[in-house]
């Protein structure tokens, strides 16, 4: 049970520091546009996706909403019922559990995501909070499984 309540304890903060920040980026960043946060590096620059990564699926929201939902239902069952051993990878399921739920509220309530973070050194879409969640989850997910492959190759099971 503590598990299970640690688990969703990290989710709802991760949840609850993601919509902060994009009620701060409403209230605060959208009536200027953009500021710098390091110049000629990184600035905050308001915007709305209406899609998905790099505004794929644009306009398409309750087929976001109903395909992240299913997704987000088999990480949650991951989570709390196959990874209870692997620290790295229930790491991995909390993050992206959380941020998908964030940008999945956005687009429930809206039908539109917040975006704020602009990396001006290189051509890349515009982002948030949830997304990085989302990006470094994956990671950890990726890299859980690396690891347990290699302990499979080092511990080979007798026949």
């Amino acid at each position: 049970m503590t598990y299970v309540i640690l688990n969703l304890v990290l989710v709802a903060a991760l949840i609850g520091i993601d919509q902060a920040i994009k009620y701060w980026a409403v209230e605060v960043l959208q009536p200027v546009g953009a500021m710098p946060l390091i110049p000629h590096v990184v600035e905050l620059r308001f915007t709305y996706n209406q899609g998905m990564s790099f505004s794929l699926l644009s306009g398409q929201r309750w087929l976001l909403v109903g395909v992240t939902s299913v997704a987000l239902v088999a990480v949650a069952y991951w989570l709390f019922f196959r990874c209870r051993s692997d620290r790295l990878r229930q790491a991995a399921f909390v993050l992206v559990l959380a941020g998908g739920i964030g940008n999945l509220i956005d687009r429930i309530v809206s039908g539109q995501v917040v975006d704020y973070i602009n990396l001006l050194f290189m051509r890349f879409a515009i982002f948030n909070f949830a997304d990085i969640c989302i990006c470094v989850g994956v990671g950890l997910w990726v890299l859980s499984i690396f690891f347990e492959e290699c302990r499979k190759e080092e511990n080979p099971k007798e026949p």
